[in-house]
């Protein structure tokens, strides 16, 4: 391994959204302004392609980044924002377990993405009289 694919590995360990390319070159150019857009192009479809990183695509028409999870999650996004909430739901995955079994199948996998808007905040209902 490089020390600019180092670089760019240390940035995505370290992260804790889902940066596209654009964001991982920001962040890696600022540790070693060698580093080019393209060597990181380079490298994430490296790291993806042997299972290092997961790429997904929330919208936007770009691609984001994380590691591959140790642990199964799902993802919310804020479409407003683009803000990304992982989480982790038992109901939700037993009854996608259900729903594969009575259609005959093993799930062997899944990938759940919700897109949404903040809900309004509510306002108080105390009263000043």
């Amino acid at each position: 391994m490089t020390d600019q694919r180092r670089v760019i590995a240390r940035v995505l360990s370290l992260a804790h959204d889902h940066p596209d390319v654009e964001e991982v070159h920001r962040r890696a150019h600022a540790l070693d302004s060698k580093i080019s857009l393209s060597t990181v192009y380079r490298t994430l479809k490296i790291f993806s392609s042997v299972g290092i990183l997961e790429r997904h695509d929330f919208g936007h028409g770009r691609g984001r980044y994380e590691p591959a999870p140790v642990h199964h999650h799902d993802h919310l996004v804020d479409v407003e924002t683009g803000r990304v909430i992982e989480f982790s739901n038992t109901d939700i995955e037993a009854l996608q377990e259900r729903i594969a079994r009575e259609l005959g199948f093993r799930l062997v996998g899944h990938r759940l993405e919700l897109y949404g808007v903040p809900l309004p905040k509510r306002k108080s209902s105390a009263r000043n009289d």
